[in-house]
């Protein structure tokens, strides 16, 4: 069982981990999830790329286990999460039979009834150690596979388990999948637009939909009598997001969020990433994060809002997108700096995506 004291209990030391995690995350969110049919088909030579992340994962874990990985990256207390075992994931009951699985970067949960097992997503990273997982705490059946959303990182391997169990996803998640009807996992089966409740047996998961954010078709997944909630790609306990505050599709709707989620009455959160499980009061300092960083971005916006100074730095207006690109990159600069001196010592990651969330939040002020 997970208890609160668990969740910040180890000490990690070192600097090279965090730079696998950095280089496989930016793999699989970017150019390979984009191809996505090549994460499902292990003749593609894009799904080298994939294997080589995971090993990479696996042996910075068995570096850092045997100390012989020199820190080279300070990381903040808060961002440690528990050890992966050398089998290459750790599987553990939150509780009430809900557990989570994790490799260290990718994390999931599921859920065991007395009529079979209800699955959340299913992280390419970790693949078919999720079925070893399951298969730890339970000989019960994958009944029900729930999609928390459409990118591929978190579904990719779907296709592990039983092709007559019933796929849910919110309809928007449904369209992306029929519109990129390469990707190889299996159509949903059952869609909804606003809410819906999974029953099996004994166990009960509600799936609720509150518009855009980190993607079309992201959804809230709560387990009720576990005071659980999972939201994939918004919060990242102990982390900044990902760049581009998660490579968010909406920024005004990936901040609205935050509130939505503080709105059930979790315990505990499973958020896709990173190191460890969740609490209420990550979410409220990735709240306390967005508004600094909306703070930070609006100020150094108004001090570098004089195009024809920063005209006159790059020798005129002959080439436009010069002086726009000269004024983004003071913006997110400035910004940074001020974030960084609050944050850097906070949250791991910040100095690594701190000016491509300050560049990502300007725009969207910009624009949204």
């Amino acid at each position: 069982m997970i208890n609160k004291s668990s969740l910040n209990s180890i000490v990690l030391r070192s600097g090279t981990y965090f730079s696998v995690i950095l280089l496989v995350t930016s793999l699989l969110s970017t150019s390979y999830i984009q191809n996505s049919k090549a994460l499902v088909q292990e003749d593609h030579e894009d799904y080298g790329y994939l294997k080589f992340a995971a090993y990479a994962v696996k042996q910075a874990y068995a570096a850092k286990q045997n100390n012989t990985v020199n820190s080279t990256t300070h990381i903040p207390a808060i961002a440690v999460g528990p050890k992966i075992p050398a089998k290459g994931y750790l599987v553990q009951e939150i509780r009430d039979h809900l557990y989570w699985v994790t490799d260290g970067m990718y994390n999931s949960m599921f859920l065991v009834s007395n009529q079979g097992v209800i699955v959340v997503d299913a992280p390419f990273t970790i693949g078919k150690n999720y079925l070893k997982a399951i298969a730890e705490v339970t000989k019960e059946p994958v009944k029900i596979v729930i999609y928390s959303h459409a990118h591929m990182d978190h579904i990719g391997a779907a296709n592990m388990f039983p092709a007559n169990a019933t796929y849910i996803a919110q309809q928007e998640t449904a369209t992306i999948l029929k519109d990129h009807n390469d990707t190889g996992v299996p159509a949903p089966t059952q869609t909804f637009s606003n809410s819906y409740t999974v029953k099996l047996g004994n166990q009960t998961l509600i799936l609720d939909y509150k518009g855009v954010n980190h993607e079309r078709g992201n959804i809230f997944i709560y387990a009720p009598t576990q005071k659980v909630l999972m939201l994939v790609d918004v919060i990242f306990p102990g982390w900044v997001p990902f760049r581009d505050l998660a490579i968010a599709e909406d920024v005004p709707g990936f901040i609205k969020a935050h509130e939505q989620a503080l709105s059930y009455p979790f315990d505990t959160l499973v958020a896709g990433h990173l190191t460890r499980l969740g609490t209420r009061a990550d979410v409220v300092t990735q709240m306390e994060f967005i508004k600094d960083l909306k703070s930070s971005a609006i100020n150094a916006t108004k001090m570098f809002a004089n195009f024809t100074k920063i005209a006159g730095q790059v020798g005129g207006f002959s080439n436009p997108w010069l002086v726009f690109k000269t004024h983004d990159d003071d913006v997110a600069n400035q910004c940074a700096q001020t974030m960084l001196a609050k944050w850097n010592n906070r949250l791991g990651g910040a100095e690594q995506y701190m000016s491509s969330h300050c560049s990502k939040m300007a725009e969207s002020l910009r624009v949204d």
